[in-house]
């Protein structure tokens, strides 16, 4: 990964992680017959595959993005802009519940629907790290932002657009005014 920003935060990784995806694909292979018989052979296999896998883990949190790297036999690489993050969020099944890691999600405007952009399998101190990120993105943010009048950079039009659209918001506003004394 390129060292060109200045690192914050390096993200920690819990070593029970390794036996969690070793125990979890154990249970893989004792669903199917075929599978408990390989399962002697897979178990030192997926140990050491577990080994290399979790030493390929990075998440480095920088001025303005979050790196993340990870595998063994497929590697990923990703860097996420720190303004682009929308959710941060954290998955712990019965199983990682056991072994005390949890999974924290990453997820940016066009991840939403297909899931996580990213996924950081037993980040130590999770909470700690999500808001790390989250201050980090507060200030990257706070040199952006605008007037609440003014508008966007990307919205077509400019100021005539913003005016119809509050025309529009004050228009809704007053429906859901009028809807609410009837309902109630």
């Amino acid at each position: 990964m390129s060292q060109s920003e200045d690192v914050i935060l390096r993200a920690e990784f819990n070593p029970k992680a390794k036996t969690y995806f070793v125990l979890n694909s154990c249970i893989g292979f004792v669903a199917s017959i075929v599978g408990i018989i390989l399962l002697p052979i897979w178990i030192p296999v997926a140990f050491l595959l577990a080994d290399r896998w979790f030493k390929s883990l990075e998440c480095v949190l920088t001025e303005k993005t979050l790196r993340f790297r990870k595998g063994v036999l497929v590697k990923t690489e990703k860097t996420v802009p720190l303004d682009k993050i929308t959710d941060l969020g954290s998955m712990q099944g019965p199983i990682m519940r056991a072994f005390d890691i949890e999974n924290m999600t990453i997820e940016t405007a066009g991840s939403s629907s297909a899931g996580a952009l990213l996924s950081l399998p037993g980040v130590v101190d999770p909470q700690a790290f999500r808001d790390a990120v989250l201050e980090q993105k507060e200030k990257v943010l706070g040199g952006k932002e605008g007037p609440k009048d003014s508008p966007p950079e990307f919205l077509p039009g400019g100021e005539e657009t913003l005016v119809v659209l509050r025309e529009i918001r004050d228009s809704l506003h007053r429906l859901e005014n009028a809807r609410g004394g009837e309902q109630e």
